[in-house]
């Protein structure tokens, strides 16, 4: 917290660190405990949360890098970043915390204890997604930032869109006893790597794709930057990601997976 007293660019850089951090020590761990939990290996679930957490706190800090002084040293994107550092810090923690045990964080209810946490574990991931969305707002009323007019909009769109559809997919998620869309069996067939059914419908995969939303618009704009009618290149691009989420979640919803095996 000392760091983003400082500046939040700083804070975003030391929680990217102190993710990256938490990866490693999960992979030296992963090497020596082979414990598994529902037939995973106990150690994928914190890596693949502190993954994914490098990946949004290197994003927003690059981001906000470009932005003018009064907003990128204000009050409301340091308000902001001290609750997505303690929600990261909370949510990095309770996982690793229950893998270490040999337990599941994500719906698993079965104590009073087991249920305040996993509410907290909520509202966590929802701050997360919030301060996704009030940093795309900074983007867009900070006309002094360092971004093309092009960029601005990737970012703008990109950040509304992984802040509307993942509210979708894991509101979903969160109201369900689980993310599994039909029964998968104990040994049911999952893509490599991603770990997401490859049998029955998983809501993971919308999950996934409405996250990187903020990732992916901007990226694009890299690559049509210069091209001939490029917004109306992004804005079309922002359509069909919004469409795969919803076909993707659709999908699950009706028992499909991603891909079947």
């Amino acid at each position: 917290m000392n760091a983003i007293a400082k500046t939040p660019l700083r804070g975003l850089w030391a929680l990217t660190a102190l993710s990256l951090a938490l990866v490693a020590l999960c992979l030296i761990w992963a090497a020596f405990d082979t414990r598994t939990f529902q037939g995973i290996a106990v150690w994928i679930k914190p890596l693949k949360f502190n993954i994914s957490f490098v990946v949004l706190f290197s994003t927003l800090a690059f981001v906000v890098a470009r932005l003018s002084p009064p907003y990128g040293q204000g009050r409301t994107l340091t308000i902001v970043v001290h609750i997505m550092a303690a929600s990261m810090l909370f949510e990095a923690l309770y996982i690793t915390a229950q893998a270490a045990q040999g337990q599941g964080s994500h719906y698993n209810d079965g104590t009073p204890f087991h249920q305040a946490m996993y509410g907290l574990m909520g509202i966590g991931a929802v701050s997360l997604v919030i301060g996704v969305a009030v940093i795309g707002g900074l983007v867009w009323r900070d006309k002094a930032a360092a971004f093309t007019p092009l960029m601005r909009e990737a970012i703008v769109v990109g950040f509304g869109l992984s802040f509307i559809l993942t509210m979708i997919t894991a509101g979903t998620m969160s109201s369900l006893p689980g993310h599994f869309i039909g029964d998968p069996g104990p040994n049911g067939a999952v893509l490599p790597l991603l770990g997401w059914s490859a049998s029955v419908g998983d809501l993971r995969a919308a999950h996934f794709v409405a996250l990187h939303a903020m990732q992916g618009l901007p990226i694009l704009a890299l690559g049509v930057r210069g091209a001939r009618q490029s917004h109306l290149w992004l804005r079309l691009a922002a359509c069909l990601w919004a469409a795969l989420t919803l076909g993707l979640y659709v999908q699950a919803l009706a028992g499909q997976p991603f891909l079947r095996f």
